[in-house]
């Protein structure tokens, strides 16, 4: 399955003006330890939001509730205007939700297609369909324009961390994808490696999935993202587009969970 098999999919809710993904007052805690508090967020289809804050600040926890690795306590989760209950990865899933964590979970003795296909492999008759995989493969990369790899057939180990990364997104979209959830994508990858990362999540907009990036660098959020969420201390104190924000804005509410520079005064959500 092709990237573009996900555009017509993502067009419903974009276009009747409801958010793809919507959270409304999601909480988590462990034990004593309370993690969310009350958490709304919009994932729009077709747009990249970036999901801000300090280390602790609960993006984690979030990214891993909305992947069904965590239940949330409270709160409803809305997708495609439907609420829906998110118990597991096979939940999440299935509702078109893909996760590409820091570590991207590649295997490095595998070579790219065994790796875009482990777990879900295509079977023949008797034997494996290396023929269709490999054909589907290619064509999911080359719909996300990823042509710096050797061959498809390479082992992952060879690959730079920015090829690395685009196998992982590549593998994140085949699946019928209309969201995808990236954790941290430029982490430790130089400028070139990072250039290409922030196209390929340009692509994923493009072809109208919604994207969620969490970022440290509020160099790329600036240069990808569409919407800006804050959480600090696990509790969601800005969202808006990134036009109500400018970069001292956004670590002012990462930092003090406010700002009184007046900007994004208007959409956003302040801290309790």
């Amino acid at each position: 399955m092709t990237v573009s098999a996900s555009v017509g999919e993502s067009a419903g809710p974009a276009a009747s003006g409801e958010p793809l993904l919507k959270l409304r007052g999601i909480s988590k805690h462990f034990g004593a330890v309370q993690a969310l508090y009350q958490v709304d967020l919009d994932l729009p289809a077709a747009t990249v939001t970036a999901l801000c804050g300090d280390n602790g600040a609960g993006k984690s926890c979030l990214t891993k509730t909305i992947a069904g690795i965590y239940q949330a306590d409270e709160g409803e989760i809305f997708f495609e205007g439907s609420q829906v209950h998110i118990r597991s990865p096979k939940d999440s899933a299935a509702l078109g939700i893909e996760t590409v964590y820091q570590d991207l979970a590649l295997a490095d003795n595998l070579d790219i297609v065994q790796n875009m296909f482990l777990g879900r492999e295509r079977k023949g008759r008797f034997f494996l369909d290396e023929d269709d995989m490999e054909k589907a493969a290619a064509e999911t990369l080359a719909g996300l324009r990823v042509t710096t790899v050797r061959s498809i057939r390479q082992p992952v180990a060879t690959l730079s961390g920015g090829q690395r990364q685009a196998v992982a997104v590549a593998k994140a979209v085949m699946w019928n994808s209309k969201l995808v959830l990236l954790d941290e994508p430029t982490a430790a990858l130089g400028v070139a490696q990072t250039q290409m990362v922030l196209e390929l999540i340009r692509r994923l907009k493009d072809h109208g999935l919604a994207v969620m990036v969490i970022s440290h660098n509020l160099n790329d959020v600036f240069e990808v993202a569409d919407r800006i969420a804050v959480l600090r201390l696990g509790r969601m104190v800005a969202q808006d587009n990134i036009s109500a924000f400018d970069r001292e804005t956004v670590v002012d509410f990462m930092t003090s969970g406010g700002s009184n520079r007046g900007v994004a005064a208007v959409g956003t959500q302040a801290a309790l």
